[in-house]
């Protein structure tokens, strides 16, 4: 389960970023300036970043068994700016509140 959230963790902010990217730097290029260079190639990573985005988020919603409702909200997290940073932080809260790690055990020796 810790490896499913951090990997969610990690594309999280991948996407993030580069929908950032887009948004900020490439939409005012492209209709302010008529480069539509970046927006062509943010664009495409951002379509391929999403995808592993959805599979990750998949993958961690069915190992904490989150109902259709929450898993469908957090994907749909990564299409607006800004709002995958805060869901990371949500759903990294509620997971590690919800399936605390057990105690390690002592090693006998």
């Amino acid at each position: 389960m810790r490896a499913a959230l951090t990997r969610y963790r990690v594309i999280a902010w991948i996407v993030g970023v580069v929908l950032i990217l887009l948004v900020v730097i490439g939409m005012p290029l492209k209709y302010g300036f008529g480069e539509p260079i970046v927006v062509e190639t943010v664009g495409q990573a951002h379509g391929f970043l999403y995808m592993l985005y959805l599979v990750a988020t998949f993958d961690l919603s069915r190992r904490v068994n989150w109902p259709l409702k929450r898993m469908v909200l957090v994907m749909l997290a990564g299409t607006v700016p800004f709002l995958s940073f805060w869901a990371e932080r949500k759903v990294g809260a509620m997971v590690l509140a919800e399936h605390p790690e057990p105690a390690p055990q002592p090693v006998a020796g």
